[in-house]
């Protein structure tokens, strides 16, 4: 099995978890937050994060050095770690799911057309950070970013008193 076959295989399985994971919220739900603790992103705001901050777009970066940065943006910004309440929030599951769709579109395709000798090879600093590392290991990192969130959201379901188990959060 290949490096390329590993990514593709990992990504594959965390966004069919977390689609599944999506199709247990409902749109009147979006403003949740768990009822104790601060800084809590929203139910709305997780879905968001997950579908457009999770994973794809990252690995696209990391892929093709487009980080999706505004005109005269740098990289170098995303470093910047907003606070809860400055996160955007999905209006609906739908749209959720819409953009958790497009997310694993790019994300697979910028797998797909990483190329193995660039995934041991090719080496880089994230612009928000941290020790230099191959592209596998960015990838990887990021499929890794999604399965947290996708955790998270688990336990704000089970906060919800949502009977969920393991199986949810494991099997797709």
């Amino acid at each position: 099995m290949s490096l390329t076959q590993i990514l593709l295989a990992e990504a594959e399985w965390t966004y069919a978890i977390a689609d599944k994971l999506f199709r247990r919220v409902s749109d009147d739900e979006l403003s949740w937050t768990p009822p104790s603790g601060r800084e809590w992103m929203t139910l709305g705001q997780l879905l968001m994060h997950c579908a457009t901050a999770g994973c794809g777009q990252a690995v696209r970066g990391f892929v093709t050095g487009d980080w999706g940065m505004p005109e005269g943006g740098k990289p170098e910004e995303l470093a910047h770690l907003p606070t809860a309440a400055d996160l955007p929030s999905v209006g609906s599951v739908a749209e959720a799911l819409r953009l958790l769709a497009e997310d694993r579109a790019v994300a697979l395709r910028s797998i797909a057309a990483a190329g193995e000798e660039d995934l041991l090879t090719r080496r880089a600093v994230a612009p928000w950070g941290g020790p230099e590392a191959t592209l596998f290991e960015h990838l990887l990192h990021m499929i890794a970013h999604l399965t947290q969130h996708k955790g998270q959201l688990y336990y704000y379901l089970k906060l919800m008193g949502r009977d969920v188990n393991t199986a949810d959060l494991w099997a797709a």
